[in-house]
């Protein structure tokens, strides 16, 4: 896959341009790699803005933070878990407004373009080939993962910025293998920067003919991403709901992860719908919970000048 010579720049064929060109063949630094039959000439009339609409990379964070550091969530799990299938999920049920209140209503997102690659396979479209699962999300090198961008307006009128972060299940094997490895820099990125994380425990796997190989792997994971977390917020996420995992290695999961970290809530999402339990429900209960996520206030020393001027307060310190 071609990448941006750039050392600031993450693009390819999913993650946006640094310098802002929605079309890469119009980026100076982009046509460096890419030797294209016809040279693209910019259009005067365009403008290059900050965002592309696919997800975002590392470099374009300050873009989003510059009015305050948004929530960013990391989901943790192993290759072909659901992870991406999660995402698409929130992204469908969004679109129906299943997943707004009066208390967190949907603003913005610069990264329409990446949701839409997301969920496009879970959509119903008469006369085509049935919905089905998105396709594995591909390993590249790379120091930070694609992230999709939400915006939702608070009741007080304020701006709550989310960052989903969607990453290859291959980084997150290596990285609970070997902390340090090479291949796994964007894992430890995540573990770093994410406030909170969604640990994904596959129940297709830990069902199927390979569970004890699925068990000891999500047992080392678990291990790695408590530790990771440093006590900010975490949940275990059973994925693909509807299988049915014997009660005892339901204990041995439970076991992993509670034994690091106590009182982890958890939830349990699905495609399909699972007896009296509609599909929609678990990833609501799901996207509530990230919601509720708020960051720790800021104490500031007492002081005896009266006035909302923090510089005539507490002067240059």
């Amino acid at each position: 896959m071609d990448r941006c010579p750039h050392p600031k720049c993450s693009a390819d064929d999913n993650i946006t341009c640094w310098q802002g060109h929605i079309k890469l063949a119009y980026c100076p630094e982009w046509r460096k790699v890419v030797q294209t039959s016809t040279t693209a000439q910019p259009n005067p009339d365009e403008l290059a803005v900050p965002w592309s609409g696919s997800a975002l990379g590392e470099s374009d964070l300050n873009f989003i933070s510059g009015k305050g550091k948004p929530v960013t969530v990391g989901i943790v799990g192993p290759e072909s878990s659901g992870k991406t299938t999660v995402l698409a999920a929130f992204y469908l049920l969004l679109g129906r407004g299943n997943l707004t209140s009066e208390d967190s209503l949907f603003s913005n997102s610069y990264t329409l373009a990446g949701w839409e690659a997301v969920a496009n396979n879970l959509r119903w479209k008469p006369g085509q080939q049935a919905p089905h699962f998105p396709p594995h999300t591909t390993s590249r090198a790379a120091r930070a993962p694609g992230m999709l961008h939400l915006a939702f307006r608070r009741q007080d009128g304020g701006l709550r910025d989310l960052l989903f972060a969607d990453a290859p299940g291959e980084w997150f094997q290596k990285w609970s293998i070997n902390q340090q490895s090479s291949e796994a820099e964007g894992a430890r990125w995540i573990a770093k920067h994410a406030d909170v994380t969604l640990l994904i425990a596959d129940r297709q796997a830990l069902a199927g003919p390979a569970k004890g190989t699925a068990r000891n792997e999500f047992q080392l994971l678990a291990q790695r991403a408590v530790a990771g977390s440093q006590g900010r917020r975490l949940a275990l996420v059973w994925t693909k709901g509807d299988v049915e995992v014997a009660p005892a290695m339901e204990a041995q999961i439970r076991k992993a992860v509670g034994s690091a970290a106590p009182d982890v809530p958890e939830f349990t999402v699905s495609v399909f719908k699972r007896g009296q339990v509609e599909a929609a429900e678990g990833f609501q209960k799901l996207f509530s919970w990230i919601l509720e996520t708020r960051r720790p206030g800021v104490q500031l020393p007492t002081s005896e000048v009266a006035g909302h001027d923090l510089l005539f307060r507490y002067g240059r310190r």
